[in-house]
């Protein structure tokens, strides 16, 4: 793999600042100064020498509002983990951390998102059972998942995958119409009361817990 994406997996560095890094000739492979794209194996040797001036880490909750592109979300120089589609509203998780992206979005690692959706058409009688046994979208079997139903129109759903547009997929294979969906948690991260295109900054132990449960100390 490439050594900024390895030195970001070995939790030293995001990868933009494994670059900057590999730029000062700080980074050396089996003794051999690193150039911007090398490549490396778990056998290599791989050192960072010199003074680090790491990047400090920042974490933002975000209530992203409807009509905005999660591609054109920045704040402080962070960057979206993850998408929510531009009819979609609800909690994005922000972060100049490159070391959770993967930990967060790759699906052999399990983490729960949950949703209220509200739809155009009244729930069918048997849309829970469904829904939780898993949906064929387009060849693809969904996860199991968790369904509370809220109303005739609207139900609370618990994820563990994130395929593109899965709600809305899964939903429609079910002839059942979104009309609204809001994510409302990641892992142990809340939406809460946070308003609409506004942030807050996650920390001390809601910080500890969801690097922990990420992996990474």
């Amino acid at each position: 793999m490439r050594i900024n994406k390895y030195l970001a997996l070995k939790n030293i560095s995001t990868r933009k600042g494994a670059d900057i890094l590999i730029s000062k000739k700080q980074v050396f492979i089996n003794g051999k100064l690193a150039v911007l794209g090398s490549k490396v194996t778990e056998k290599d040797k791989v050192e960072v020498r010199g003074n680090q001036d790491f990047k400090k880490y920042i974490y933002y909750a975000y209530n992203k509002p409807v009509g905005l592109i999660t591609s054109d979300i920045s704040v402080d120089g962070t960057f979206p983990i993850g998408r929510l589609d531009k009819d979609s509203y609800g909690l994005l998780i922000l972060t100049n951390d490159g070391r959770i992206t993967d930990k967060l979005l790759n699906p052999k690692y399990v983490h729960e998102k949950e949703y209220i959706v509200k739809t155009s058409n009244k729930l069918r009688s048997n849309f829970k059972q469904k829904m939780e046994a898993g949906v064929n979208i387009e060849g693809y079997v969904t996860q199991k998942c968790k369904v509370q139903i809220m109303n005739p129109n609207c139900f609370r759903v618990i994820l563990s995958e994130g395929k593109k547009h899965q709600i809305r997929r899964m939903c429609s294979n079910l002839f059942q119409e979104v009309a609204d969906l809001k994510r409302i948690r990641i892992m142990n991260i809340n939406l809460g009361n946070l308003k609409p295109n506004s942030l807050r900054e996650i920390k001390d132990k809601e910080l500890e817990t969801f690097l922990s449960s990420l992996g990474i100390k």
